[in-house]
């Protein structure tokens, strides 16, 4: 079983030459940020994910988390020394605002690290990624009060947030919510159950935050109804010490699949007096609230789909280099070798490369964007780059989740036999996979996103101005006269052209049936994902192009980058056009059926 090395040549590669590192730093706020002080922070982060949290990944894998007969759960061996180096060190205090102990890092900074904890160890990450998105909630949302009694401390990572929104009845649908909430004095009590809550009970913090979902006894029905509340595992006293237990218990842990030392809670508020809560802004505007929370938890999930991925292709890398296996067909009479001398196990390893590469420059470009909504002094910008925001984040949560599944399979399948057997360690990154793209709505909640709020709402204007960019990028690949790149300028322009049909198709199909629209909602999902990566693999390779004919940098490194461009183009960027089939010819066939002929 081999550890975890971060790609940090890759990413400052991505960083510099395609998510606009330079741009984001140049920002209000952003002026300290550069390439050295950013390949420093992301060193540190490397050594501290692959000697301190990577080493646990598969030992808390075997152990898991566990629920003791009083309710507590403890965590698998090592993780709470793992956890208090991880807070000595601020790591969970990089974006953070800085009026509250954070360091005030822009997203561009902040997500290849994150990359490298959920790589490194997916069940850790998941604690500290829930507690960011509890953070941006309540910076946003939570009056003073609220805000100066919880986040310091959050923020410094001495107490956790988590998000409380499913229940047993009310899984996707959160109009059925039954958690409710009763006025008391300057607080309320919650009454409820909720279901899936991750890291929902712990033994590394003295405080857990909980963000509970519940309704208000004259509240109206549905969404509309829902209203947000702070609801502490301990309660703080005025001093901001911890006072005693609140109402609330976790009453058993799922029996997962995967991430198994990640301890997915049943929470139950209220069986005695009714637990204690506080409520966030506004009454009845709850789910408006938590999808500040939900949409970076998105971002983060599709981080994750991409962090699972590289963690499996740099395993069966390292296997394929070492496994002697057979004869091989490029080098007659050379003996018995190693089975990355085989074809089919070079496409397997390419097709993983190529597709990690893709993921991380369309994630870091998004993280880039985020930045740009967030810092740009104008007014106008700061809004179309917000609508980028808006209509990436479906698909990098739901396309980089996705290939998750397909990118650590293969990985198993270059281990042959060997990647079945669980002590080889390439089963586990397919198991942890698996949640990611049911995290934080489905492939099919992110795509049906897609197509109504980001399309139809508005026309496919965002898209259009998207394809515009993508358009003039490709111009330039074609204009080199090289085959690698004649390669890929054809490719991306049959994908582009794959795009623009199938959001016409989209957009005037949701408008007169949602329904048509919606049965192929994840393929054109699929789709932008696929011909976003092509377009950022040919930006990649223009710029190694530019670094080799003026010998700067890893000629090796600049030279892989253009040949894993054109295997994206030649293999992957190709499954673009049967997209386009799905789309446009394919929705009366997944409607067809009446529900007893299934």
């Amino acid at each position: 079983m081999t550890t975890y090395i971060a790609p940090v040549r890759d990413m400052m590669f991505v960083l510099n030459e395609l998510a606009d590192l330079q741009e984001v730093g140049a920002l209000p706020g952003c002026e300290e940020v550069n390439p050295e002080l950013v390949e420093s922070i992301l060193d540190e982060a490397g050594k501290f994910a692959s000697e301190i949290i990577a080493p646990l990944n598969a030992s808390g894998d075997r152990q898991g988390s566990r629920l003791e007969k009083d309710g507590a759960v403890k965590s698998p061996e090592g993780f709470k020394q793992a956890y208090r180096k991880f807070v000595e060190n601020g790591w969970g205090a990089l974006s953070c605002p800085p009026e509250f102990g954070g360091q005030g890092l822009p997203q561009i900074v902040a997500k290849p690290v994150q990359e490298m904890w959920k790589a490194a160890n997916l069940s850790f990450s998941l604690c500290p990624m829930l507690t960011q998105g509890a953070i941006e909630a309540l910076v946003h949302h939570a009056s003073p009060q609220l805000r100066e009694t919880f986040l310091p401390k959050m923020v410094s990572g001495e107490w956790r947030g988590t998000m409380n929104l499913t229940e047993p009845q009310a899984g996707s649908d959160l109009a059925a919510v039954r958690s409710r909430a009763e006025p008391e004095g300057d607080h309320y009590r919650i009454y409820g159950m909720k279901i899936f809550i991750t890291w929902g009970e712990q033994d590394l913090t003295g405080n857990i935050v909980h963000l509970v979902l519940a309704r208000l006894p004259d509240a109206p029905e549905g969404v509309k109804g829902i209203s947000l509340f702070v609801v502490p595992k301990f309660l703080v006293n005025p001093d901001g010490s911890l006072g005693r237990r609140n109402d609330l218990q976790c009453v058993s842990l799922e029996h997962k699949m995967g991430i198994h030392a990640s301890p997915t809670a049943v929470m139950a508020y209220g069986d005695k007096e009714g637990a204690i809560g506080y409520l966030v802004g506004q009454p009845n505007r709850g789910l408006e609230y938590m999808f500040t929370m939900m949409n970076h938890a998105r971002l983060a999930v599709g981080l994750e789909g991409l962090a699972i991925s590289d963690r499996a292709y740099q395993q069966a890398l390292n296997y394929a280099k070492e496994r002697v296996q057979g004869r091989a067909l490029t080098q007659p009479g050379a003996g018995r070798v190693t089975i990355i001398h085989h074809p089919d196990v070079r496409r397997m390893l390419m097709s993983m490369k190529s597709q990690v590469e893709a993921m991380r420059a369309v994630a870091y470009l998004t993280a880039g964007y985020m930045d740009q909504a967030a810092r740009h002094p104008d007014k106008t910008e700061r809004a179309r780059y917000q609508g980028l925001v808006d209509f990436m984040t479906p698909v990098v949560k739901g396309w980089c989740t996705e290939n998750s599944i397909e990118i650590t399979s293969t990985g198993i399948q270059v281990h042959g036999g060997m990647g079945f057997i669980e002590e080889t360690g390439a089963c586990q990154h397919m198991r942890d996979a698996r949640i990611t793209t049911i995290y934080e709505g489905t492939t099919g909640i992110q795509a049906n996103d897609l197509i109504g709020r980001k399309m139809a709402r508005e026309n496919g204007t965002t898209l259009k101005v998207l394809l515009e960019i993508m358009r003039a990028d490709q111009a330039k690949v074609a204009r080199v006269s090289d085959p690698d790149f004649n390669a890929i300028a054809a490719s991306q322009n049959a994908g582009l052209d794959a795009v623009a049909e199938c959001a016409e198709w989209v957009v005037k199909t949701y408008h007169q049936d949602p329904a048509q629209a919606a049965a192929v909602a994840v393929p054109f999902l699929m789709l932008i994902g696929t011909v976003c990566g092509g377009w950022q693999m040919g930006r990649a390779a223009l710029v190694a192009r530019e670094r080799l004919a003026a010998q700067e940098g890893d000629e090796s490194f600049h030279k892989a980058k253009i040949k894993t461009s054109r295997f994206y183009a030649d293999h992957i960027l190709p499954r673009a056009v049967a997209y386009r089939h799905a789309v446009v010819q394919g929705a009366e066939d997944a409607l067809a059926l009446e529900e007893n002929q299934f």
